[in-house]
């Protein structure tokens, strides 16, 4: 599943289309555009006088990838590989590219992208403009801090090619900024050197929030960590869970797994299935499975992406959708922070099976508005119940600012402006750079003044 669309009216010679965010609760006209395959330097990106969003897989969950009545331009065919160095492991290539189809080329060659988010299905451009993150953050920053140069088109006919001596102001601003601050053609990534397309894992069962705590500081030298939670563990075991560590092995094996199974989900499960009762009965058997504890040899993928093994799993909420609340508390006020939000959770009763953990390291991102900082992030699903959903999310919200964090635009959909403006201070610096013709919804919900 890419992006969600339903035709619904015919305007001139514009097709009116129904947009969904990943999570599906937005819903969107837009005016959509396809941006080909071999695009013509010289034709114009932006239509016509319209507000544009250029959208690569629509993977973010909330609004920030939405243009609502404005248009939306697909990118996802502007994928071609443009340049690659093997021995120095340099790459450029266009911002439709997915990070799947890219690792897909470069592993066979001993390198894989230094920063691997949630799922394979975001394109090179998505991973700049949200500054995305992965299990490695602690070793390797954000994605930004391993992109070496990028080319920007402006809606004045400018092309400009960022990097740190070069357009600077831009440079930072287009890293992590959103898409607004003009086209991203094409971007150029410093690689990382594998050995293999195998990791060596282990799984750790998690006793409480200690222990986490703990196995993160012990496993600083781990290239991934990550925990999943079990938000309905009791007071007592508030944090429990189970830890992942892993490093990359070096067997020689850099073949592709181009056979990997994968599971469609083809209706909406009905939402009456996603309650306290079998979310919190899912947990207690995840955390008592087999593979709980666990020492051994698995594939990148299953680590990095364990969610794209089932195509459209954001059907599993129902058609009301879900709303994910991730945030991250700097690392001097993220045991009382996390424990704040846990309890929290907990009490309302409003649970989620996929809830992650991870301690995070100094940013080295140039991004002006990137989300990550030394310190803890939570991630977690849920459900969308309405008016209760959203009071929850107040209180999530105002807990993290009392403990000096922010939340991620990328999966947010919620989040007030004063909110936004308070955690993202650069905020009016990337209002004073972002081409004149691009915004999105997300932009404009969080950067209008509170009523």
């Amino acid at each position: 599943m890419h992006i969600s669309c339903v035709r619904v009216r015919f305007d001139g010679a514009n097709v009116a289309e129904l947009s969904l965010s990943w999570g599906r609760t937005f819903r969107y006209h837009h005016h959509i555009r396809k941006l080909p395959r071999l695009r013509d330097k010289d034709a114009t990106l932006f239509g016509d006088k319209r507000q544009t969003l250029f959208r690569g897989m629509g993977r973010s969950y909330g609004d920030v990838a939405l243009n609502a009545d404005g248009d939306l331009c697909q990118t996802m065919m502007a994928d071609n590989i443009l340049a690659f160095d093997p021995s120095a492991g340099r790459m450029r290539a266009e911002s439709g590219a997915t990070l799947g189809a890219l690792n897909a080329f470069t592993i066979p060659h001993g390198w894989i992208m230094p920063v691997n988010p949630g799922t394979k299905f975001v394109t090179l451009g998505g991973a700049v403009a949200n500054d995305v993150h992965g299990k490695n953050h602690h070793k390797a920053g954000a994605f930004g801090a391993h992109v070496r140069a990028l080319q920007l088109i402006r809606s004045n006919g400018e092309t400009l090619i960022c990097r740190p001596t070069e357009n600077a102001n831009m440079w930072a601003a287009t890293i992590s900024g959103l898409g607004l601050t003009g086209y991203i053609d094409w971007v150029e990534v410093q690689l990382k050197k594998i050995g293999s397309r195998n990791l060596y894992v282990e799984n750790i069962r998690v006793r409480d929030l200690d222990h986490f705590f703990c196995l993160s500081a012990d496993s600083a030298d781990w290239t991934y960590t990550a925990a999943w939670v079990d938000c309905f563990s009791p007071a007592s075991s508030l944090g429990a869970g189970i830890f992942t560590r892993a490093n990359f092995v070096d067997d020689d094996d850099l073949t592709n797994e181009n056979g990997r199974r994968s599971y469609f989900l083809p209706i909406d499960m009905p939402s009456i299935l996603l309650n306290k009762l079998t979310i919190s009965t899912f947990n207690w058997l995840y955390k008592r499975r087999p593979g709980a504890s666990f020492k051994g040899v698995r594939d990148y993928q299953g680590l990095f992406y364990p969610l794209d093994q089932i195509r459209g799993w954001n059907k599993l909420y129902g058609r009301k959708g879900f709303y994910q609340h991730q945030s991250i508390i700097p690392m001097e006020a993220s045991r009382a922070g996390v424990e704040a939000l846990l309890s929290k959770i907990r009490k309302s009763g409003q649970g989620s099976f996929l809830a992650v953990l991870k301690r995070h390291g100094p940013e080295t991102s140039p991004g002006l508005n990137s989300f990550a900082l030394d310190g803890v992030s939570l991630a977690l699903d849920f459900p969308n119940r309405g008016a209760k959903t959203r009071e929850l999310f107040r209180e999530l919200d105002a807990i993290v600012l009392a403990h000096a964090g922010r939340m991620y635009p990328a999966k947010d959909a919620l989040m007030s402006a004063t909110t936004y403006q308070s955690s993202y201070p650069n905020w009016t610096r990337l209002e004073a750079l972002r081409d004149p013709r691009i915004s999105s919804s997300f932009w404009r919900r969080v950067t209008q003044q509170e009523k």
